[in-house]
């Protein structure tokens, strides 16, 4: 049985201003910011900051009632989700439910850089919001 994740792609941390939390990671940090979007379906900006081979992903809502922002609400700033990369994330969503783990999504959708994305529910994975993403071709 080949292996479904590959690596970490990155950390998602909810902040509430992006631009603040950005000159934490490059002033006091030193690193650098890889780029800034935004993602309209997810309604948020996001920015990349590459560490090694994987990336933190800062994440600010551009709405109020969107997932992000009602995050922070509820918990205030912090880790939100650890995405991991997969090959062939419909092939590993099928596999997983079939394995009883319960799926946010079941089919993917566009998130940052055009990946497909998909969640899986925190209470089949301990707590832990994972995202699967897999790269654009």
């Amino acid at each position: 049985m080949s292996k479904m994740i590959k690596k970490i792609s990155h950390i998602g941390v909810a902040v509430e201003n992006l631009n603040e939390a950005m000159r934490l990671y490059t002033e006091s940090l030193g690193l650098e910011i890889e780029g800034t979007e935004e993602v309209k379906e997810q309604r948020v900006k996001v920015a990349f900051i590459p560490v090694g081979e994987s990336r933190i992903e800062l994440l600010e809502s551009t709405d109020p009632d969107g997932p992000i922002a009602k995050f922070i609400e509820k918990r205030g700033e912090g880790v939100h989700h650890i995405a991991v990369e997969v090959d062939r994330i419909e092939e590993t969503l099928q596999r997983l439910k079939e394995r009883g783990i319960q799926l946010i999504d079941e089919k993917p959708r566009v998130g940052a850089h055009r990946m497909k994305i998909a969640f899986l529910h925190p209470k089949s994975t301990r707590g832990v919001l994972l995202e699967l993403c897999e790269k654009h071709e």
